[in-house]
């Protein structure tokens, strides 16, 4: 059940195998934006104030962003496949709560119980991918698959929640249950029960994992409740603080002690840590730019839900229509030529945004610039996720993929909060000035994630080889 990197042609089993995976990892990217268009009739149906109703999508984030590294570790140690069948079964229940509840508090409560489930089904999603198939062009075209689903699935969130929305807003949550059932049946019969993997040896650092999730989780809550308490509030202040400190001592930890949840030496890997920059600047940036655009596109222009989520249509079709292409892409370009392509599209697609007025051009900025935004996904997204893999072992392939989405994640809550602040602080609510600023945070990250990019070229120059040898030296330039 195993291809080669040479291109043994995959069984019906195997697709099915990568089907499940797909779709799940559709619907954790799908949970992330779908819910954006619905909170305007969430509040009114379950009269929650403005303070209460962010925690709808903060709660989320909090789930998945604090516990993706214990997710990944723990899928690495107790095993890929029964970690993300029981993690996907809790999704499933969560999703349905979240469609029934009454009361704002249980609503945030279901939606953060859903972050936890996706923060364990996603590492051990990706990591069974890896451990299945062989690192080459087999890998990449899987992975290729695998994010671009993920990234459809969040390009696409906010155009199906639109459509949702119409009917009423719990159909947003409750879409999600049977997709996510079948999900779970065809995986106990189509999932390997030994893909490829050997578990990793040794005990839970349990100080260690509790150390980073209460650091992240800190992290992500301060930089939330930033915008609304102040950023030099005494809260902010103690909460990114102890935020540190909680991070210093998970560091020393890790390099005192026998089986770590992280091996710092990962870190080493100068193409894993250029693809977790990467993803937090182009996750971060895009969660970002898709506030306030939604603010731009409701609140100023006075634009229906159902209008906002067909703006951002042009840039999920591009992800997944060029969803099946990326593997041979990677395979032919070579990732971090096609990371550097996507950051040049990222940055003019803010660019083009920049020129908001009261009387936005369709032609001339929205469906352009929506155009190079899904272009810089499509590209730079799937080549991320092959990157930050490729040279891993298979024991560390959880802890790998956990770090790349903890980066996306983080990245998202924080750059999130760094828009809202800056699109409200002249104090007079949202306004074309304050969405412009708030464009220019996008667009200055894209640009750094552009010079990262270019660094990783300058770096990863493949030296002339015979031609026999072409394919392996290929993938130490990824």
């Amino acid at each position: 059940m195993h291809p080669s990197s040479t291109g043994e042609r995959w069984d019906a089993r195997l697709w099915g195998a990568l089907a499940v995976l797909c779709g799940v990892i559709f619907l954790d990217a799908l949970d992330v934006s779908m819910v954006g268009v619905a909170l305007p009739s969430i509040q009114a149906d379950l009269g929650m104030t403005t303070s209460s109703l962010q925690w709808v999508v903060s709660g989320y984030v909090l789930g998945y962003g604090g516990l993706l590294l214990l997710g990944g570790r723990t899928a690495d140690l107790l095993g890929r496949r029964k970690v993300f069948l029981v993690a996907l079964a809790v999704f499933a229940v969560a999703s349905l709560l979240g469609g029934i509840v009454d009361d704002g508090a249980l609503l945030i409560a279901a939606r953060f119980v859903k972050g936890i489930s996706a923060a364990f089904t996603a590492p051990a999603a990706l990591s069974i991918i890896t451990t299945t198939f062989h690192e080459g062009p087999a890998r990449n075209r899987a992975l290729s698959i695998f994010t671009a689903c993920g990234a459809s699935g969040f390009s696409l969130g906010l155009v199906l929640s639109g459509l949702l929305t119409e009917l009423g807003w719990r159909w947003t949550f409750l879409m999600p249950v049977p997709v996510a059932i079948i999900a779970l049946v065809a995986g106990l019969k189509l999932l390997p029960r030994h893909s490829g993997e050997e578990r990793a040896t040794g005990g839970y650092d349990l100080l260690g994992a509790a150390l980073i999730t209460i650091s992240m989780l800190l992290l992500v809550f301060g930089v939330v409740e930033a915008p609304e308490v102040g950023w030099v509030a005494p809260r902010t202040i103690a909460t990114l603080g102890a935020a540190v400190l909680l991070l210093v001592a998970f560091v020393l930890v890790e390099r005192r002690i026998k089986h770590p949840l992280v091996r710092l030496g990962i870190l080493r890997s100068a193409p894993l840590v250029r693809a977790n920059l990467g993803l937090v600047i182009l996750f971060g940036s895009y969660v970002g730019f898709q506030f306030v655009a939604m603010q731009y596109f409701q609140n100023l222009l006075h634009w229906s839900a159902l209008e906002t989520a067909l703006a951002f249509l042009p840039a999920g079709l591009i992800v997944a229509v060029t969803s099946t292409k990326m593997g041979d892409l990677a395979d032919r370009f070579g990732t971090q030529r096609l990371i550097a392509i996507g950051a040049v599209a990222l940055a003019a697609g803010y660019a083009i945004f920049l020129g908001v007025d009261a009387s936005p051009s369709l032609g001339g900025m929205i469906l352009p610039g929506m155009t190079l935004l899904g272009i810089a996904f499509g590209l730079s997204f799937p080549s991320l996720n092959i990157q930050a893999t490729n040279g891993v072992v298979d024991d560390e392939q959880g802890l790998a993929s956990g770090l790349l989405n903890t980066s996306g994640q983080v990245g998202g809550a924080i750059v999130l909060a760094v828009v809202t602040a800056v699109m409200t602080s002249s104090g007079t609510g949202v306004s074309i000035p304050g969405i412009r600023a708030a464009i220019v945070v996008s667009a200055v990250l894209a640009v750094v994630g552009l010079l990262i990019a270019v660094t990783g070229l300058r770096a990863h120059r493949p030296a002339a080889v015979p031609e026999e040898e072409g394919d392996a030296k290929v993938l130490e330039t990824v």
